[in-house]
């Protein structure tokens, strides 16, 4: 397949430029200038990177931790429609054998056409901090137990990301045994103090999760985590709808991270693309009303955000450009767990996941790629 004349993002240079894509395989075989060539013309039209969302626990009615693998091609097909071509699939507070039951049935998935890809495993649920929990029931929070992540299931993902209060890794075990097998760290649902972040990070954490939200507010005689996200090196998820964080909290936010360290995520939850009602999140029920979630006692239970308006609120509530407002949606979760070998950009070798937009100004779709499948 052949992508002419499109105005084609580079994540290197933050621009656009006029090119060509080759296509083979599912695998960008080739960017250039092929005029004796025939191909789709996509002249006045333009193509960013398809969206990656690292932290989300389902929509379209499901929830993974809850999710039969049958209906794990509907979810993914969801996403796909919405720009969203990678999902790492986020589990929430739940019995060990069901976490790793679930993990299992991700691993095994297979998308077929239409489908957005499974990077790997988000687990959010289970070693967080109970002063911290937000939605998720106190009975199934458990103390971080190293010995727990030896399953050889959480060891054959092909990415996998545990957000912990690791704060509560007394002796280090925890964290250590995490880049042991390969994952990746992030400090949420935390109670940390700002030295206890900066530890964390000196030890290997690589994220904040949803910053701001679930953590001490910041506080002019304590920064504690928030503070450390801000002012660290790590990448930080803002969940982008003005609601979990206010417009000017996070242009404060992006104005210490920049488009290098900030990373759009949806937190969504399975009541997202349905109606308002009543559903389910880490044990706790959850009632939408006006597409806010909240648990019966009134704390925030995920969004119903999806990652193309992230990005657009994200521009407006910073005052950037989409050059820029992209990065944090493409480029940054793929380094943020690992896999930009293989996607987060457009580069000779990668997947073919790409979004076709009607301008360089906003994330209005008109076809979604997956793979170098269109999706229909």
């Amino acid at each position: 397949m052949l992508l002419k004349n499109a105005l084609v993002y580079r994540n290197r240079y933050r621009d656009f430029v006029t090119t060509d894509i080759k296509i083979c395989n599912g695998i960008i075989s080739d960017i250039g200038n092929f005029q004796d060539e025939d191909g789709m013309d996509l002249k006045g039209y333009a193509i960013v990177p398809g969206l990656i969302d690292v932290h989300t626990h389902g929509r379209a009615g499901f929830d993974f931790v809850t999710a039969y693998e049958s209906d794990l091609p509907i979810i993914a097909r969801d996403y796909a429609k919405h720009g969203v071509t990678t999902v790492m699939p986020t589990l929430a507070s739940a019995p060990f054998e069901e976490l790793v039951a679930h993990t299992n049935n991700i691993n095994n998935f297979v998308p077929e056409k239409n489908q957005a890809d499974f990077c790997g495993v988000h687990l959010e649920g289970r070693y967080l901090s109970t002063k911290r929990k937000g939605a998720h029931l106190e009975e199934l929070i458990a103390p971080l137990n190293a010995d727990e992540l030896e399953n050889e299931v959480f060891r054959s993902c092909k990415s996998l990301q545990i957000t912990a209060a690791y704060e509560l890794d007394n002796d280090g075990s925890f964290l250590a045994k995490v880049m042991e097998i390969g994952g990746t760290a992030s400090l949420g649902h935390t109670d940390a103090t700002f030295e206890q972040a900066r530890e964390a990070e000196k030890k290997g954490i690589v994220a904040y999760t949803h910053l701001f939200n679930a953590m001490p507010a910041l506080h002019h005689r304590s920064g504690g985590a928030v503070c450390a996200a801000l002012t660290g090196s790590c990448y930080a998820e803002i969940i982008c709808d003005g609601i979990h964080v206010s417009p000017e909290m996070v242009s404060l936010a992006y104005s210490l991270l920049g488009c290098d360290r900030t990373v759009l995520i949806s937190d969504s939850m399975q009541a997202t693309g349905c109606p308002d009602g009543e559903y389910s999140i880490a044990g706790s029920v959850a009632v939408v009303k006006n597409g806010v979630a909240l648990t019966l006692d009134g704390a925030l239970a995920g969004s119903t955000l999806t990652l193309d308006n992230a990005v657009n609120n994200l521009i407006d509530f910073c005052s950037i450009p989409l050059t820029d407002a992209i990065l944090c949606a493409t480029e940054n979760p793929a380094r943020q767990v690992g896999v930009f070998d293989s996607r987060g950009s457009i580069e000779i070798g990668k997947r073919a996941d790409l979004l076709i937009i009607d301008s360089t100004d906003r994330l209005r779709l008109i076809k979604v790629m997956v793979k170098g499948n269109f999706i229909d």
